[in-house]
């Protein structure tokens, strides 16, 4: 469902071997949904499955599995299998198999990838990149995370407020687990649970970056130009 599963990819191989299953990403990952979904149906699959598996601290609603798999049963040209989606996400592996056992058939009729609350730039007044690269994710990065949303949601900051994304690499690999607040161009490194609810107190609510783990920031300039 996001990029906390992205990288346990091998977490969810050996879940989808034991139930002779494949995976496929909604997001941050390959192969995607839709991939996968044309390559099962080109191998003459009668009906498939889809199971989600939400192991982070946040993600898409589980109504995107739907979404997604219903764009590309429209779409598809040729063979088309039946499409059962489970009704409620898998929290871990081990919640597969009791969650497969509810399913609801994809019809067709279920809501586009377009919509119009979705047209316009959002007026977020801060965006939080979180770094989920390698190094990040090995050192906490995903603790961190849902504590941020966790004081979030204490302070009643919403996605029109602050809004989240998690990324791939931000560079600063030694710092991590690193984040950074746009458009205040504030980077802060070694992020841990607790460090992660002030900076929501003090920063994004109160306005007041986190001096003791703000990294320093050296912004090259553009140079310029002459012509002879």
């Amino acid at each position: 469902m996001s990029i906390g599963e992205a990288v346990r990819r091998d977490v969810l191989l050996r879940a989808a071997a034991s139930h002779r299953a494949s995976i496929a990403f909604l997001q941050q990952a390959d192969p995607s949904l839709s991939t996968e979904l044309t390559r099962l149906a080109d191998t003459g699959v009668e009906t498939v499955v889809v199971i989600g598996v939400r192991l982070a601290a946040s993600g898409p609603a589980q109504s995107w599995l739907r979404r997604i798999a219903a764009h590309w049963w429209r779409e598809r040209a040729g063979h088309r299998p039946d499409i059962l989606v489970a009704t409620r996400l898998a929290d871990s592996p081990d919640a597969v198999a009791p969650v497969a056992a509810v399913t609801k058939a994809v019809t067709g009729t279920e809501p586009g990838l377009t919509s119009a609350a979705w047209e316009e730039v959002p007026g977020h007044r801060h965006q939080v990149l979180v770094c989920r690269g390698p190094r990040c994710a090995a050192r906490g990065a995903e603790e961190g995370l849902r504590a941020l949303v966790s004081e979030l949601t204490a302070q009643r900051l919403g996605d029109d407020d602050v809004l989240v994304t998690q990324t791939g690499c931000l560079f600063p690999c030694n710092q991590a687990p690193v984040a950074v607040v746009q458009p205040d161009d504030v980077w802060y490194g070694r992020i841990d649970p607790g460090v992660a609810s002030r900076i929501v107190t003090e920063h994004l609510a109160g306005g007041r970056p986190v001096g003791s783990h703000r990294l320093p920031r050296h912004r090259k300039e553009r140079a310029e130009h002459h012509d002879d």
